[in-house]
């Protein structure tokens, strides 16, 4: 008898969990080693170029000379793709500090700035972003604005799921609180720092008696004391950075990241014959309302017959009055960073062809400038 024989179907299960043969895997895994070495160890997208770094007071934190904040900018005038190409022209310029907060257009900077750095990529470890808290984003509630306890630590956690950042590297204190206690406030910026939402913390606008109190209540009670002070610095406003501050840097090596360079655009020469369009004037006529009346006065008219002659120095050192402006700040030991406000790349192009300028602003220079100004406290 013929018997056929029976073939077998090998059930589905089986053919999807057949062994694979070892040398597929080895073939594998040389190629998985291959790729993984020829993987750069490090990451790094951050080119300095010439740009100057010096350390945030007294901390080891090295930010750029130059900075680019967000005030008046980002989330107001300017959205979108715009904010990102701005701070990308800084990056490729060596700008590694980026500063913004939570009042600078009821938080839409934040936004804007925090996608910007979504998109860019950037590797987190290479460049320094601040924000600051007291003013709020314009909500109602008592406790959504001041330095309470409160505030402090549940806005900062507001600014950092707007920036979609897990952290920053300095919160600043954007004014003082007469309502809280000192110690208070510096429980509650040494409690973000404990919480790992920032490394550091400073202050904005404080008295140098308050920064003080603060970093003597730090030593006290075993806290963190601030670090630096945003303050605003430029060639016709000097009192208080120049003298009140001097014990500070002194004392405490405290450090600055200053604003308002440029005096709101008085030191570019762009108002010495009116305002023009598209200027920061134009765009913001309620907020500087003040400063446009106080152009027509005879202290108005003096800063542009000062700036004027500010240019004729500017070219002659083959440069802009506004580039002289800004390395003219630089040029203080005492400023660890200049803050720029920019609506487009070009502007910021143009600002950082400061760097070269500081090497030519030799003493004699120097007291060329103060000439003109005559304001030295």
């Amino acid at each position: 008898m013929h018997i056929t024989p029976i073939r077998l179907q090998m059930p589905l299960t089986q053919k999807l969990f057949r062994p694979i043969s070892h040398q597929l895997i080895l073939k594998d895994q040389k190629r998985s080693l291959k790729t993984l070495l020829n993987m750069p160890a490090v990451e790094s997208k951050f080119d300095p170029k010439d740009m100057e770094f010096r350390r945030l007071g007294p901390a080891g934190l090295k930010v750029s000379v130059f900075s680019l904040g967000g005030w008046l900018t980002y989330g107001g005038t300017q959205k979108g793709s715009i904010v990102k190409d701005c701070m990308q022209t800084a990056w490729d310029h060596g700008i590694n500090f980026f500063d913004t907060a939570e009042v600078y257009a009821a938080g839409q900077c934040e936004l804007e700035m925090g996608q910007a750095l979504k998109e860019l990529a950037w590797p987190r470890d290479e460049y320094v972003l601040s924000t600051k808290v007291f003013f709020g984003t314009s909500r109602k509630e008592p406790n959504t604005r001041g330095l309470s306890k409160k505030h402090i630590v549940e806005g900062l956690k507001s600014c950092l799921a707007r920036l979609q950042q897990p952290y920053v590297d300095i919160v600043f204190a954007h004014r003082h609180d007469p309502d809280v206690p000192m110690k208070e406030i510096v429980e509650a910026f040494t409690q973000t720092i404990n919480m790992n939402l920032a490394y550091y913390w400073g202050t904005s606008e404080w008295s140098a008696a308050q920064i003080q109190e603060a970093t003597e209540i730090a030593e006290k009670y075993n806290l963190i004391a601030p670090i630096a002070e945003q303050p605003q610095y430029n060639a016709f406003h000097r009192e208080r950075f120049e003298k009140e501050y001097k014990p500070l840097y002194e004392k405490f090596q405290y450090g600055t990241t200053i604003w308002s360079p440029l005096d709101s655009g008085m030191l570019t020469g762009k108002y010495n014959d009116g305002i023009p369009e598209d200027s920061r004037f134009a765009n913001n006529k309620d907020f500087f309302k003040n400063k446009i009346e106080a152009l027509k006065s005879e202290e108005g008219q003096s800063k542009i017959k000062k700036v004027k002659e500010l240019t004729k120095i500017a070219e002659k050192l083959g440069a802009n009055t506004t580039q002289l402006a800004l390395a003219w700040c630089a040029k203080n030991p005492n400023v660890s960073t200049v803050i720029l406000g920019a609506t487009k790349p070009e502007q910021i192009n143009d600002n950082c062809a400061a760097i070269k300028l500081l090497p030519k602003l030799t003493d004699d220079v120097m007291k060329e400038i103060e000439g003109i100004l005559d304001n030295k406290p």
